[in-house]
């Protein structure tokens, strides 16, 4: 594996944004789940820890 020198500044990538959300994504979920009362998170309650909008969540879902 090859490592920067320390001091060195590197510019992340898309791949690297895109993996970084993913994973705080990710993390909020469990968050969630492990305050929730259940046994599992409603499909509403994870398209709220993830911010899903009601317009995509509709257009997904074939108008609910």
């Amino acid at each position: 594996m090859r490592v920067a020198p320390p001091g060195t500044a590197t510019v992340p990538t898309d791949t690297e944004y895109i993996a970084l959300a993913e994973i705080e994504l990710c993390g909020e979920l469990i968050i969630a789940a492990s305050a929730a009362d259940g046994e599992r998170l409603s499909a509403d309650r994870i398209d709220e820890v993830l911010r899903v909008a009601a317009g995509k969540r509709t257009a997904r879902d074939g108008a609910r």
